[in-house]
């Protein structure tokens, strides 16, 4: 006598199954009733073996939703197969499954793991589906972000699409983590999660497009390939509308041409993979074709970053209903070629004219933030904006709007909202041209500070590099964030600083021109005066502390602080991570480049002591009198060297003053007063 395991479905949803025991005769009873499934073992005895108790019925996992797996199938298998032939001969199911509720993963670059679905839901979108593709499109544009980056057109180290993208997505997932099951609270999670982790131009047209997604399929609990196809339509539009002056060959005119292609294809009766491979198809094809639609990127040899990492959620949408494997970064947008050097671009670096028309590029400062503001008076803050700015987005609704511009007027940026009866909130600057907008640094702002004298004045200052932290101890700083040139550290963590410290006033140092307006909100969310010194590189907090007075009150330290980062020229050299051009010359990846605040780069140099000679020998003339040096991380003697040797040669009468501050990326930042 053998006992037989086996699962049947007992009157509940195919999801849920009761196992029950049963003896040879009570199982072929139920025979007709058995689900097909991957018993763990043979029988102890042949004619009772468990493997031909579920011999293949008419019922076949073929129709039954399970994935096969390709490597274990013989190349001349057909589904017909599976009502003729022991699987334990001939191939194997992918025994790995995805229920609801359980850790999603991704599977870049082969197909997705098998699921069991009910019959006819292969053909439908559900919730379920939905979540496991917007954390198959994260995990993806993570693993393309570094080649997504490499789209972008500026040379130095910055906060790129790719990266911007997949921020903006880990924020969409971190929030559907918390969301219910059913499509509704799902939709509300990737509708909420998008709008309020949106990073950069990309992340917030990036939500734009995933808020009219599940704006369509939120009104069903399961979507057929129509209304998949009207959601893209719907995510294509709201995407347009959210750009005041849409630019074709951009995301914008990928999205459109892949929704336009797979509301074609539903209208001829194609299921749900065939439509979603229509749009897929016709959005590379868009892709391939930014180039003659937009003349930066024909000049640059790059398609759209954008539209690149959108084809990403239509790849893992196909990942998830049909098993196609999403492309592997090598395999997609250009291969291994995205590997060479790119093209020298035509677009300078420079600094704004502002005698006369500025482009896109001389655009500096990407300005974000949360506005509230009645919807009615949307229209106007838009046209406010137009005014100052380009590469504008608004999206949003209800009063509560995420906004975008790249402006070289921060102030009145923020201002037009102001006026306007409106709260901007979470305000984040970024200076596009050496800004790296990489994830922070796990918080480390509030740093223990039991044992600190007491003081009529504290001071909070920003850095990276442990020697700059330590010799900002030493100046008397009580409060240090990590933050600077890639580290932008957000409000809560310099409001965590500013309370932790010993005092009751306290002055910030940003250094660093993207800190500065978060830091201005302090004073508003503490019951501590708080004044900031506009510091906006490291040198610059040396000449701030060198006349701070902890006795002193607030406002006089201020002035006195000011007054001494006034008298401060700064630079800071650096290496280019991709091909450009500015008034100096053209620009190769790899190339040292001396980088002066508010002028851009104004020296390149295949060394990395040429560079920082040439950025000196501009810097410094004989009117100054100190020079003060921070060597990086990735300082080395023999440019140190270098740079000693010159300064004693062909500036004998400057004083120098050399510091170790370990910050990473910028080898060498020169303050001259």
């Amino acid at each position: 006598m053998q006992l037989v395991h086996t699962l049947r479905w007992v009157g509940v949803p195919f999801t849920k199954t009761r196992m029950r025991w049963m003896f040879g005769f009570q199982r072929r009873l139920v025979r007709t009733c058995e689900c097909d499934t991957d018993m763990p073992h043979e029988g102890r005895f042949p004619q009772t073996s468990q493997i031909d108790a579920i011999a293949f019925s008419d019922s076949s996992s073929c129709r039954r939703g399970h994935d096969l797996a390709p490597a274990t199938l013989p190349a001349d298998f057909s589904p017909s197969q599976c009502r003729r032939e022991r699987f334990s001969d001939r191939f194997t199911l992918d025994r790995t499954q995805v229920t609801p509720g359980s850790p999603l993963t991704t599977t870049i670059g082969r197909v997705n793991p098998a699921v069991l679905t009910p019959p006819g839901a292969g053909e439908r979108f559900d919730a379920d589906r939905l979540r496991r593709t917007v954390v198959a499109f994260r995990d993806a544009v993570r693993e393309h972000a570094p080649r997504i980056n490499r789209l972008n057109v500026y040379p130095v180290p910055d906060g790129d699409t790719g990266t911007n993208m997949a921020r903006t997505l880990d924020a969409v997932v971190a929030e559907l983590d918390q969301a219910g099951p059913d499509i509704e609270p799902t939709c509300q999670a990737i509708s909420h999660g998008s709008l309020m982790g949106a990073r950069g131009n990309s992340g917030v047209i990036l939500s734009q497009i995933l808020r009219g997604l599940v704006g369509r399929l939120s009104r069903t609990a399961s979507s057929t390939a129509t209304e998949v196809a009207e959601a893209l339509s719907e995510a294509s539009v709201a995407a347009y509308t959210a750009v005041l002056k849409p630019i074709e060959g951009t995301i914008l005119t990928v999205i459109r041409e892949a929704s336009e292609a797979a509301k074609a294809s539903a209208a001829t009766g194609s299921g749900l993979g065939a439509t979603l491979r229509a749009a897929r198809d016709a959005g590379r094809r868009a892709l391939d074709a930014t180039p003659d639609l937009l003349p930066v990127l024909k000049d640059a040899g790059v398609v759209d970053a954008g539209g690149a990492g959108f084809l990403l959620l239509l790849d893992a949408a196909l990942n998830v209903v049909d098993g196609e494997p999403i492309p592997t970064p090598a395999d997609s947008i250009g291969g291994d070629a995205v590997d060479e050097p790119l093209p020298a671009m035509t677009m300078a670096l420079m600094a704004p004219d502002r005698h006369g028309e500025t482009s896109v590029a001389d655009l500096r400062y990407e300005v974000m933030y949360f506005l509230y503001i009645d919807d009615d008076k949307i229209e106007a803050f838009r046209s406010e904006w137009d005014r100052i700015g380009d590469s504008i987005v608004v999206v949003g609704g209800d009063g509560l709007w995420n906004c975008h511009v790249h402006t070289n007027d921060i102030g009145a940026a923020i201002e037009a909202a102001i006026d306007l009866g409106g709260r901007p909130k979470q305000i984040r600057v970024t200076d596009l041209f050496e800004e790296v907008a990489e994830r922070h640094l796990a918080d480390d702002a509030a740093r223990a500070v039991a044992g600190l004298p007491a003081v009529t004045t504290a001071v909070v200052a920003v850095c990276s590099g442990g020697g700059l932290e330590e010799l900002f101890g030493q100046l008397g700083v009580q409060g240090v964030v990590t933050g600077g040139q890639t580290l932008n550290p957000s409000t809560a963590e310099l409001l965590a600083a500013v309370e932790a410290v010993n005092a009751q006033q306290v002055i910030v140092l940003p250094n660093n021109k993207n800190i500065i307006p978060v830091a201005e909100q302090l004073s508003s969310l503490t019951s501590k005066q708080v004044r900031v010194v506009p510091t906006r590189s490291m040198p610059e907090a040396l000449a701030a502390l060198v006349v701070y007075d902890p006795e002193a009150d607030v406002d006089e330290n201020a002035s006195s602080m000011k007054s001494s980062t006034q008298a401060m020229v700064t630079g800071e050299v650096t290496r280019a991570v991709r091909n450009s051009s500015s008034d100096v010359g053209s620009v190769t990846t790899g190339d040292w480049i001396g980088l002066v605040r508010g002028d851009g780069i104004v020296a390149i140099h295949e060394t990395l002591d040429g560079a920082a000679v040439a950025l000196l020998a501009l810097l410094v003339d004989e009117s100054h009198e100190i020079v003060t040096v921070i060597e990086g991380i990735d300082a080395t003697a023999s440019a140190t060297s270098v740079i000693e040797d010159w300064l004693s040669i062909e500036r004998p009468g400057v004083q120098v003053e050399w510091h170790r501050g370990g910050q990473p990326l910028y080898p060498y930042l020169f303050g001259v007063e």
